[in-house]
């Protein structure tokens, strides 16, 4: 037989060997870890409050996620599956981010565990450090994909949480209000970038709709400046509005708004502006065919 098929001989026999070590290998750890279970998960709970994180959570709390974060460990180092760690990662990223608990604390309680089972390890093979070399090149893996998994679940769910809440604010910051039926009122405070604009607009159509509004005051008195991507998405939101059969009136407009649509160009005349928001009310009404009434002139009832 030739070298080389010797060669070919001694390697299709040895990497069966080689798989079936690194599997013995890591039952062997498990069997460790299930063994060890409760010493261990006290041994991390500590550590994890020595070390000041999850601050938030109570002792009690600390070591129930504890508990189940080791237990779903030991299962994803079984079966070498992460789908039950990546659910339960996402499960309490939900319960945890509104807590306060940040990014780095979730990376450091991992980065413990890893640290306490590493420890147990040396001191179950002090005496062997071939064997602890193997299970640690078994070991070490399978335990930085199970980090990994647990800190992106978690950095996922907050940039989702961040979203969300980025999203709340920009609807509490541009307001679609009722004043009456038919007509809405769109109070701008602040600066608008164009995502604040196309997103104002997209709440606008929305409650034009929603309402069977014919009128709109939209009161832009507390926006300071606005650059022509912004101006003409005002305008925009005229014409959209118009088209959903809504009369757009625009108040509050400062003299360097006012410098900008002309400068860009805007078509004033396809814009009904009044100077504040009392007189564009008031247009409003009267294009609704609303009489108002001063309240000194309403004849209070007398009872019978």
């Amino acid at each position: 037989m030739s070298k080389s098929n010797k060669e070919v001989d001694v390697k299709k026999v040895t990497e069966p060997v080689r798989g079936e070590t690194t599997a013995a290998l890591l039952r062997e750890l498990v069997a460790h870890l299930r063994q060890n279970r409760t010493q261990l998960r006290q041994e991390w709970a500590r550590r994890i409050t020595e070390a000041k994180l999850l601050t938030a959570m109570s002792q009690e709390e600390i070591f129930a996620e504890a508990t189940a974060v080791y237990d779903n460990y030991v299962e994803a180092l079984e079966t070498g599956t992460f789908e039950a760690l990546q659910g339960y990662a996402r499960n309490l990223s939900e319960r945890i981010i509104p807590r306060g608990v940040e990014t780095h604390e979730v990376v450091g309680i991992v980065l413990l565990l890893r640290d306490v089972l590493a420890r147990s390890l040396f001191a179950k093979y002090q005496h062997d450090f071939a064997l602890l070399n193997r299970i640690l090149d078994a070991y070490e893996p399978a335990a930085n994909r199970i980090a990994n998994t647990v800190a992106v679940g978690f950095v996922q769910e907050r940039e989702r949480t961040i979203r969300q809440q980025q999203e709340a604010i920009r609807e509490l910051s541009t307001p679609v209000l009722q004043v009456r039926e038919r007509l809405l009122i769109l109070p701008i405070i602040g600066v608008i970038d164009p995502q604040r604009s196309r997103q104002l607009t997209e709440q606008l159509l929305r409650g034009i709709r929603t309402n069977r509004a014919k009128v709109v005051v939209i009161d832009i008195t507390g926006v300071a400046a606005m650059d022509s991507n912004v101006a003409n998405g005002l305008v925009q939101t005229v014409e959209a509005s118009r088209l959903l059969g809504a009369t757009v009136i625009v108040t509050g407009l400062s003299p360097e708004i006012a410098q900008t649509l002309v400068t860009i160009g805007v078509d004033l005349t396809k814009m009904n502006t009044v100077g504040d928001l009392q007189g564009g009310i008031e247009e409003a009404e009267r294009l609704l065919g609303v009489k108002a009434v001063p309240l000194s002139l309403i004849e209070p009832q007398t009872k019978s």
